[in-house]
C-alpha cells in the first residue's frame, strides 16, 4: 500500500526538491561536506537540505553593495514542544545571540527562538551549543513536521492544559527525525539525549517508541531510515497543535493537524477531537493558492491517539502533491478530495472508524500576559514581547532583564503563540525580586498599560534577511499601529482595539488572515489589506485592496473607520462588523465619503522615512516624555526652521 517514491499527479513530474531530497542520503549531503569548507555560504542544494537541520540562509539586504558578494548569514530556529524553554537552554541562546547572531533573540509565532546574523564558519558550534543545552533545531524547518504547538499557560489545577503539554512533546517525538545526520553533522556523531525532540533530559516514552514501529495498516515505511517519513520525508511543512477546548491561543484553524483534548466529568483524558487542513501561504496573482481554516474530521480516544496521528501524515506524505510545491500543502489535499474521502483514507491507514466530532464550546482568545496564579499556590507572569523581539534598546533592556531573572530564579520559561513569554513555577516570595529587575531595566509588568493595538499585534521578522520579503513588517509595524491609534482617535474611536497583523510577503508567518485588520506585502512599502477576521481567530479574513501604500493609509482607513464607528451593532468587534457588512456596502459608504474639512490643515499628513536607529532613539523619547511620536518631530523642526532663519 504505502509507496517508496513520490506520488505522481496525473504522471506530472516531481519537483526539483523532491530530487535533493532523495539524493541526500537521508539529509546528509551536500550539507555534511559543504559545513567544512571555507566559504561564506551553502549551495542551492545544500541550502534547501539546511532547512531540516533548522536554519535558513539569508542574505542581510540592508548591506548590499553592488558588485560585492552578498552579506550571507543564517537564521537558526529551536524546535521547542510546547514552547518550553528550560532555564539552561535559554542562557545559551542568550550567549550564543551576542557571541554568534546579532544580540537580540526572535520569539516566533510557533513558540520557537530565532537567532539572525550567525555566519556560517559559527553555526556548527551554534547548533552543538544548543544540543548540548536541552535543546534542538532538528525539524524547526524544512519539509517534516514543525514544532508542536500548545497552549503556553501552566495550569496546575486543570489537568487539560497538562494533557496538551504531554501530547504535544510525545507526538513531537513521535514525528521526530530518525536519521543520524544531524548528529553526524553538527555534533560528530554524539546523539545527545534531549535532541530527539524533547527539551529535557529524559527517555522518550515507550509507549511512542513503540508506535513509531508499529505498522497499522502501511503507515510504517520498512527497512529505512525513516520509518514514518520515508526517503522523500513529507511533500512540505507539516504543523501540528495541541490544545484544550475554548483555547484558541494557538490559532488550532491554521494548522496541518488540530488535537482536541477531550476529558470526562473526573477530567481524565479520554480522547482527541481532530481538525486538519488549515494553512495560511499562498501566493500573490495565484488564485489556486489560498488561506483555509482546518476542518473537523473526528475523535479517537487516547490510546488510537498515536496511530491516527500517524494515519493523517501518511496520507499526506503518500497523496499530497510532490509535483507544485505551491500546492503540496494537506490543506490542498483536503480541499481537492472533499473532508469525507479524505476521512476514509485516514481511516483505511488507521485500520477502524474514527468516532463522530465531539461537541466543543467556543474558542476564545487569550495572551495569559501578567501575573497570574497556576493552581498550585505558585505564580506564573506573562511578558509582552513587542514583535517578538528580545533586545536591549535604550533605557528598554528586556534581553538583559530576562537574563538576570533566570540567572537568579532558574525559571522555566514558555513561548506563546503570539511570541510573548512566560516564566512559571514561581514562588510568591519571589515575586518582589522579578518586579525590581523588570523595572531597573525598564520593562512593564502590567499588560493593562501596554496599548491593546500593540498588545495583541503580530508581525514577521521581513526585511532586511528573509529571502521572501517583499516589503517590511517587524520594523514598520510600530509606526504603523501609532498611526492606526491616531486615526482611531480622530473620528471619535478613542478606546477602540482590535487584532493587527502584518507579513513582509503573502507566506503568512504572522497569521495576518486570521486578523481583524491584515497588512500583506504586496510591494515595496505596499500591503495588500484584509478584513473581516473574528477577534478570536476563527474566521478567516478576506482581502480587501490588493495594494494599498502606507502613504495612503490614513485616506483609506478614515471613510472604514466612519462607518463603524456609525452602523456597528453594541459592542461588535471591528472584525466581526466588517464580515457582517460586507465589503460592497463598506465600499459604497467610502466612495461617499468626505471627511471632515474643519481639520483640513492638518489632514495632509507627508511621510518620511527614518533609519532605524534614528526611529528606534525618537521611540525612546516620545515613551519617556509621553508624547507622540509625531508631535515631537514636528517641535524638533518648528526649532530647526527657526533656526534657519
Amino acid at each position: 500500500m504505502v509507496k517508496s517514491a513520490p506520488s505522481p499527479i496525473a504522471s506530472r513530474k516531481p519537483s526539483k526538491v523532491e530530487g535533493i531530497k532523495e539524493n541526500s542520503n537521508f539529509l546528509r549531503e551536500p550539507v555534511a561536506t559543504e559545513i567544512l569548507q571555507d566559504t561564506t555560504h551553502f549551495t542551492e542544494n545544500a541550502v534547501q537540505l539546511l532547512k531540516f537541520h533548522g536554519s535558513y540562509q539569508q542574505d542581510n539586504r540592508d548591506n548590499r553593495t553592488k558588485g560585492q558578494e552578498k552579506d550571507y548569514q543564517f537564521m537558526l530556529r529551536t524546535k521547542n514542544p510546547g514552547g518550553l524553554v528550560p532555564p539552561q537552554l535559554y542562557l545559551a541562546l542568550d550567549k550564543i545571540a551576542d557571541e554568534y547572531g546579532n544580540h537580540t533573540l526572535r520569539a516566533t509565532t510557533r513558540q520557537g527562538f530565532q537567532l539572525h546574523g550567525i555566519l556560517k564558519k559559527n553555526l556548527k558550534s551554534a547548533i552543538a551549543t544548543i544540543v548540548n543545552n536541552l535543546g534542538s533545531t532538528l525539524g524547526a524547518c524544512g519539509d517534516i513536521n514543525r514544532n508542536v504547538m500548545a497552549p503556553p499557560a501552566p495550569f496546575k489545577n486543570r489537568p487539560e492544559y497538562q494533557y496538551a503539554w504531554e501530547y504535544a512533546q510525545n507526538i513531537a517525538d513521535l514525528l521526530s527525525a530518525q536519521t543520524g545526520a544531524y548528529y553526524e553533522i553538527w555534533l560528530d556523531g554524539e546523539k545527545a539525549i534531549s535532541a530527539v525532540g524533547a527539551a529535557s533530559p529524559r527517555e522518550e516514552n515507550p509507549e511512542v517508541k513503540a508506535a513509531r514501529q508499529r505498522n497499522g495498516n502501511g503507515t510504517i515505511i520498512h527497512d529505512n531510515e525513516e520509518p514514518i517519513y520515508g526517503t522523500y520525508y513529507m511533500p512540505r511543512k507539516f504543523k501540528i497543535c495541541v490544545t484544550v477546548p475554548g483555547d484558541n491561543s494557538v490559532d488550532l484553524y491554521s494548522q496541518d493537524l488540530t488535537l482536541v483534548v477531550i476529558t470526562n466529568k473526573n477530567r481524565e483524558l479520554e480522547g482527541f477531537n481532530i481538525f486538519a487542513g488549515g494553512g495560511l501561504g499562498r501566493t500573490h496573482g495565484k488564485e489556486e493558492t489560498f488561506a483555509r481554516l482546518a476542518d473537523p474530521i473526528g475523535y479517537v480516544t487516547k490510546d488510537d491517539v498515536y496511530d491516527v496521528v500517524k494515519a493523517i501524515v501518511a496520507t499526506q506524505r503518500d497523496y499530497g502533491d510532490r509535483t507544485d510545491r505551491r500546492h503540496a500543502r494537506l490543506k490542498y489535499l483536503i480541499n481537492d478530495w472533499g473532508v469525507d474521502k479524505f476521512r476514509t483514507q485516514v481511516e483505511e491507514y488507521f485500520g477502524k472508524p474514527v468516532e463522530a466530532f465531539k461537541p466543543l464550546p467556543e474558542f476564545k482568545y487569550h495572551d495569559f500576559l501578567g501575573w497570574n496564579e497556576q493552581g498550585d499556590g505558585k505564580l506564573f507572569l506573562g511578558i509582552s514581547i513587542e514583535n517578538g523581539r528580545v533586545k536591549d534598546e535604550g533605557s528598554f533592556q528586556l534581553k538583559t532583564a530576562l537574563r538576570e531573572i533566570v540567572k537568579q530564579l532558574n525559571l522555566p520559561i514558555r513561548l506563546t503563540p503570539n511570541h510573548n513569554l512566560i516564566f512559571y513555577d514561581i514562588e510568591p516570595d519571589s515575586k518582589e525580586a522579578i518586579q525590581d529587575i523588570l523595572s531597573r531595566h525598564g520593562v512593564g509588568d502590567d499588560p493593562s498599560k501596554i496599548e491593546p493595538l500593540v498588545r495583541y499585534a503580530m508581525a514577521c521578522p521581513a526585511l532586511p534577511t528573509c529571502g521572501l520579503a517583499i516589503t517590511e513588517s517587524e520594523r514598520a509595524i510600530p509606526g504603523i499601529l501609532e498611526r492606526v491609534r491616531a486615526l482611531l482617535d480622530k473620528v471619535g474611536l478613542q478606546n477602540e482595539h482590535f487584532v493587527v497583523r502584518m507579513t513582509g510577503c503573502p507566506n503568512g508567518c504572522a497569521r495576518p488572515y486570521l486578523a481583524e485588520l491584515g497588512f500583506v506585502g504586496s510591494a515595496p512599502e505596499s500591503y495588500q489589506l484584509w478584513l473581516g477576521g473574528s477577534p478570536n481567530q476563527t474566521r478567516l479574513a478576506q482581502p480587501y485592496i490588493e495594494k494599498l501604500h502606507h502613504n495612503d493609509l490614513e485616506s483609506f482607513l478614515e471613510p472604514i473607520f466612519v462607518y463603524f464607528k456609525k452602523s456597528r451593532k453594541s459592542k461588535e468587534s471591528f472584525g466581526d462588523f466588517c464580515d457582517r457588512i460586507g465589503f460592497d456596502a463598506i465600499r459604497e459608504f467610502a466612495a461617499s465619503y468626505e471627511p471632515n474639512t474643519a481639520n483640513a490643515a492638518n489632514k495632509s499628513r507627508h511621510r518620511v522615512n527614518l533609519k532605524a536607529e534614528v526611529y528606534s532613539k525618537l521611540k525612546e523619547v516620545a515613551e519617556s516624555q509621553g508624547k507622540p511620536m509625531t508631535q515631537l518631530v514636528t517641535e524638533a523642526l518648528e526649532v530647526y526652521f527657526q533656526n534657519l532663519s
